[in-house]
């Protein structure tokens, strides 16, 4: 019998046979020897079935009735598996060989840690942080999330300058490892999210319950993104505006909810006058529909009071303005915003 903890790394598939067919290969080599890979498929109306079951038999496959998003079709596929860690894995990203065990030493090492994600680079430029997670995820007090090595679209060169293992706010859903009794404790990614920042909302319930977030940047993993909705989608754009308030609502403490999102309203207003001037007018309906729907949902959506900590007090928050540090003092580094003591 294996000795190692049990790993399940979960790939959700969505007519995404060429990534399969580029990326796959690299998971298959990932040398850790209590692991089952698993591609949960969102009724693709590709071949990706077909090229699974023809190429690599030893792959599992959970073929889901419908596409339903990120969030229910992982709560869907995970429901299915049983193992000690989850691996949310993007199809698009290529991992290194010995990429799993940093970090399950380091999530064994501490009972509290409950999700954890590796170092993330960019697959078409490799010394470049990848904008989905790069080396772990952040969130400023109005709740702009960002990385250490991304701030909104700049990404920095990897230069070793965030090689720290680290508690953060969030880990990045494209390659995350989560505990798989802690996931189902807190109820799985909120289906009603669909896709975008679902895993902010587990991660920060995560942190609502005492657990901690950790990236381990020992552990490299190379994402090519913009698989399903490329950046500057309206649609993206809507999920992530509605999204973000969404997990404001739900997560923040009932002494710092209303005057925080209040503050985002206005903020996201201050956005959308920016499409207009633009030109980008789609883009502009998209973040007021966004707040259409969000005022509509918004009573109806379940608060996290009992325990629930303030969003300052948590580790992986910037107690400041992200919107002012890098639109008006032109920052554009994390380690210019963010000063942490050595």
């Amino acid at each position: 019998m294996d000795s190692k903890p049990s790993v399940a790394v979960v790939i959700l598939n969505w007519n995404g046979r060429h990534y399969l067919e580029k990326y796959l290969p690299s998971v298959l080599a990932s040398g850790y020897s209590n692991l089952k890979i698993v591609v949960a498929d969102n009724n693709s109306s590709d071949d990706s079935v077909i090229f699974l079951e023809a190429n690599y038999p030893d792959v599992n496959i959970i073929c889901l009735a419908e596409n339903y998003g990120f969030s229910k079709g992982y709560n869907l596929a995970l429901r299915q598996i049983e193992s000690e860690y989850f691996v949310l894995l993007n199809s698009d990203v290529a991992v290194t060989p010995g990429w799993i065990c940093p970090i399950i030493e380091l999530m064994e090492s501490d009972t509290n840690i409950a999700a954890c994600q590796p170092k993330i680079l960019s697959a078409i430029n490799p010394d470049t942080f990848e904008y989905a997670g790069a080396s772990g995820g952040w969130i400023d007090k109005y709740g702009y999330p960002f990385c250490r090595g991304r701030v909104f679209d700049t990404c920095e060169t990897d230069e070793g300058q965030y090689n720290d293992i680290a508690e953060i706010f969030w880990a990045s859903g494209a390659a995350m490892f989560v505990r798989a009794d802690a996931y189902k404790n807190c109820g799985g990614l909120d289906e009603s999210f669909f896709a975008h920042q679902e895993e902010i909302d587990l991660c920060w319930r995560l942190k609502n319950a005492g657990y901690k977030i950790m990236v381990n940047p020992r552990s490299v993993v190379y994402h090519l993104g913009g698989g399903s909705l490329e950046q500057g989608n309206k649609r993206k754009i809507y999920l992530n505006f509605r999204n973000n308030l969404l997990l404001m609502q739900k997560n923040l403490h009932e002494n710092e909810r209303g005057k925080k999102i209040n503050s985002r309203h206005f903020l996201n207003f201050a956005a959308s006058i920016q499409f207009v001037l633009k030109g980008q007018f789609s883009n502009a309906m998209a973040v007021y529909r966004a707040t259409k729907d969000f005022l509509k949902q918004k009573n109806s959506v379940s608060k996290f009071e009992e325990g629930n900590h303030k969003l300052t007090e948590m580790a992986g928050v910037y107690n400041g303005s992200l919107v002012s540090e890098y639109f008006l003092k032109k920052k554009r580094k994390f380690s210019e915003i963010v000063h942490l003591k050595k």
